[in-house]
């Protein structure tokens, strides 16, 4: 067994962990802060570390905030189709209790060694409770202990569940262990970052794939007037370190809870959502096609045509409250499965449906389609002759004609004349 963060500071001789902070000019009281923040004080091989304990019932819902609609702490959901996103296999053979959901809270959001974590919280599953422990640091001096009530928090786990942790809270970890001449733990378990996965459900509908938004979106839950913007809180912090005050700490306590509280919902909500996506995901036709384009990349090519056909057939279509960007990716997906299925008629018909918004490709597939594939040269000459009027009309998307855009190959009108001219050859007509 490798020697624990505790071990191989005390071997290193190592006390301080955060020289490059100055220390506050007036601290607050233990006791003070006992009183309110309600934490307790932890004792470490390297000194005390501050902790804040929470237990959420699972399955109840939120005990914090307003309205909290369908969240929920609880892991419900098999984490099946999670893996196979995330393409880890280790993920698939993961219980509630073996995942560590963690957000930080910074003293910069750039990262980088200068960037401290002065608040870390970490839940897991414990029994019939979710534990969500808050690992503060009153003073910079404190980093050492901090770092190892974390480690000895996570030790149960095998994987860990964040939003946008690979870019940020994991590598700013590494950096801080690293800074006490160790291994970051976190770096053997499997994980999920959440932020990922709701681009890709959910950026075709919402601007906006925060945490705070998704919660009122997908999950229906809405955040007390308590919280507070995450640009605010390294100030929080610094103002705390220069007046020992801590009651605005209650406030980034609070961001932070909700953070990792919101992870455990989320997450359960995503693996229901790809576990049962045909009854979870149907309430919005876009959210059926995001779901159809990732089956498409993870290579169930039944389950996409079946949630593109969903998604195409849905009353957003009908009230043309989907955006025509997303219609026409998911008409020319459609069409490239069944092209590849060899199912030539039903790819015909949706590039005809796509060509009806002047999208460019569709032309050129059709074209390309009634010549070597229906031996309809007539039909091949008629939209060919379309798509070279279409691309010289304009070659950039504008407000009237907005869909030649995208990820659609656009062919010259010169590629296009040449095509016209062959046509016309094998028809015997003049070139």
């Amino acid at each position: 067994m490798p020697p624990s963060i505790s071990d191989r500071l005390k071997a290193l001789g190592m006390k301080v962990g955060a020289q490059e902070l100055k220390p506050p000019t007036r601290r607050s009281s233990p006791e003070r802060l006992l009183q309110d923040l309600g934490g307790a004080l932890l004792e470490t091989p390297l000194g005390e570390a501050y902790v804040i304990e929470t237990r959420y019932p699972q399955n109840a819902e939120y005990p914090i905030g307003q309205s909290h609609g369908q969240a929920c702490v609880r892991m419900s959901a098999p984490l099946d189709q999670v893996a196979n996103w995330a393409r880890d296999e280790r993920i698939r053979l993961l219980n509630p209790e073996s995942i560590l959901f963690l957000d930080t809270e910074t003293t910069g959001l750039s990262g980088g060694s200068g960037t401290y974590a002065f608040l870390i919280g970490a839940g897991r599953f414990e029994g019939d409770a979710f534990i969500l422990r808050q690992f503060f640091m009153r003073d910079p001096l404190e980093e050492a202990a901090q770092l190892a009530a974390l480690e000895a928090f996570a030790g149960p786990c095998q994987a860990i569940a964040t939003f946008n942790g690979k870019a940020f809270d994991v590598p700013l970890l590494v950096t801080r262990f690293t800074a006490h001449g160790l291994r970051c733990p976190l770096l053997d378990l499997a994980h999920i970052d959440l932020l990922h996965l709701a681009r890709r459900l959910w950026r075709d509908r919402l601007p906006s794939r925060t945490l705070p938004n998704l919660e009122a979106q997908i999950l229906g839950s809405l955040r007390s007037e308590q919280d507070i913007p995450g640009w605010l809180i390294p100030e929080i912090y610094f103002t705390f370190l220069r007046d020992g005050d801590p009651a605005p700490i209650k406030n980034v306590l609070y961001h932070n809870a909700m953070d990792v509280v919101s992870l455990v919902a989320l997450l359960d909500h995503m693996a229901r959502l790809l576990n049962d996506p045909l009854t979870q995901g149907n309430r919005f036709g876009t959210d059926l096609i995001a779901l159809a384009k990732l089956f498409e990349d993870l290579g169930d090519l039944d389950r996409a045509t079946e949630l593109y056909l969903l998604g195409l057939e849905h009353e957003d279509v009908r009230n043309q409250q989907m955006e025509a960007a997303v219609l026409l990716q998911a008409l020319g997906r459609l069409a490239s499965i069944r092209k590849r299925q060899n199912n030539y008629e039903a790819a015909v018909t949706l590039w005809q449906q796509a060509a009806r918004f002047q999208h460019l490709e569709s032309h050129i597939e059709l074209a390309k389609c009634y010549e070597h594939r229906l031996n309809d040269l007539g039909l091949a000459l008629h939209w060919t002759e379309c798509a070279i009027e279409l691309i010289t009309m304009t070659s950039t998307p504008t407000a009237q004609n907005p869909l030649l855009k995208g990820d659609q190959k656009k062919p010259s009108a010169i590629e296009l004349q040449h095509r016209l001219e062959r046509l016309k050859r094998k028809m015997g007509g003049p070139a």
